[in-house]
């Protein structure tokens, strides 16, 4: 899986919330002032040919629908930050938060419930 820039994984959580939609559709969701219609073809464009989503004729337009869940990319994503970042370590990752006071103890707490609960 091809990484996407920062503006294609922007485009990307908007189709992926739309699911199957037009650029025009793209473009009203982002906030305003909105990049040009132009400028978000382009980065569509860019999601074909990474194959993330796939171009349907209608009319004299297109549809887009995406190709590859969001939960597949997070993960793919989330394996990626985890191998580059915290030498492929969950367990750094959390410490590196919990140090950092980004997460609390009650959140971790509630992360071990959760895990505790997938293994049932």
């Amino acid at each position: 899986m091809e990484k996407l820039t920062i503006q294609e994984e922007e485009a990307m959580l908007y189709i992926w919330e739309l699911g199957s939609c037009f650029v025009k559709e793209i473009v009203a969701k982002y906030p305003k002032p909105a990049p040009p219609y132009t400028t978000v073809a382009s980065i569509v464009k860019n999601l074909e040919r990474k194959q993330y989503i796939r171009a349907a004729r209608v009319g004299n337009t297109y549809q887009y629908t995406p190709l590859i869940r969001e939960s597949e990319y997070k993960r793919s994503f989330m394996s990626g930050f985890v191998r580059n970042y915290f030498e492929n370590s969950y367990k750094e990752m959390v410490s590196f938060f919990a140090k950092e006071q980004k997460i609390s103890a009650n959140d971790l707490k509630d992360i071990i419930d959760m895990i505790e609960k997938g293994k049932e």
